[in-house]
């Protein structure tokens, strides 16, 4: 198949999908997500990624109707359906189907949704064009709710500008992307914001505190200011399908280019584990 996709129990192509009008996602986005690569028909960071859809839901109060255990077993099946080497598997889940009415419906379960299309990983030798943008998003930056207008709207600003990227900041604090978390590289530190509830816990974001350490790289997870970014001798962007891309500008100002030694061993680590969570390696 070249797409696959899955509404509380039923298949097919994503282009023949019906989902039903009182879906909550549709009234109030009313739901939580997630989503990773696969390569070779294996799903990379599975459980990781399961676990932090589960603390999502479970944040929001909304009862996922699965185990951890099922929603794994559901996605590996979908995988080895959709054609392609590289795949993007995405999964949320929605709160309910009921009439439109604020508080939540009693004695139901959420609906889990799954889309699985071909789609290839970031090439890890890119480098981006970033824009700084004010975060007015809600304080649950933490949870990967389905309400993602501010991202939305702050991409779109980007793209008329010509960027790959947004970084928001909160006064002079940076935080987070728009959809991906960025850290910095400062006289051979790794910095990074700590996981509070101004950003997402980044998978690939553990994964590169992980490398860092494997690499004997230190590593202080502190917030820092856009002054200091702009500073930095890297720029670093991290998600689920781009490990670890580095950016050369940043509000049409040069930024990073002083570390590449430190950027290429992270890359290197970062994609020898992926290529061997997928037996390409």
């Amino acid at each position: 198949m070249q797409t696959l996709g899955y509404y509380d129990g039923k298949y097919d192509e994503i282009d023949k999908m019906v989902v039903p009008f009182d879906d909550r996602s549709h009234y109030y986005g009313d739901g939580v997500y997630d989503a990773t690569c696969a390569g070779n028909h294996v799903i990379f960071n599975l459980d990781e990624h399961v676990d932090r859809f589960f603390n999502s839901a479970a944040l929001l109060k909304i009862e996922i109707p699965h185990t951890k255990q099922e929603v794994k077993d559901i996605l590996n099946e979908m995988v080895k359906k959709v054609d392609g080497d590289e795949l993007f598997v995405y999964w949320q889940v929605t709160r309910a189907v009921a009439p439109r009415n604020h508080v939540f419906p009693e004695g139901q379960k959420g609906r889990l949704w799954v889309m699985i299309r071909p789609s290839k990983i970031g090439d890890p030798s890119k480098t981006l064009k970033l824009m700084t943008v004010e975060d007015t998003r809600f304080l649950h930056c933490n949870i990967k709710t389905l309400n993602l207008i501010p991202n939305v709207m702050a991409s779109e600003l980007g793209k008329q500008h010509g960027c790959n990227e947004i970084v928001f900041h909160r006064g002079d604090i940076v935080t987070e992307c728009a959809h991906s978390n960025v850290h910095m590289i400062k006289d051979g530190v790794f910095i990074t914001h700590p996981t509070d509830h101004y950003i997402l816990p980044g998978i690939s974001r553990v994964h590169l505190i992980k490398m860092c350490k494997v690499a004997g790289i230190p590593v202080d997870e502190r917030p820092f200011t856009v002054a200091e970014m702009m500073d930095a001798d890297e720029v670093i962007v991290s998600s689920s399908s781009n490990f670890c891309l580095s950016a050369h500008e940043i509000d049409e100002k040069p930024v990073g280019g002083k570390a590449p030694e430190i950027l290429a061993t992270l890359r290197k680590l970062l994609m020898d584990e992926y290529l061997t969570a997928i037996g390409r390696k």
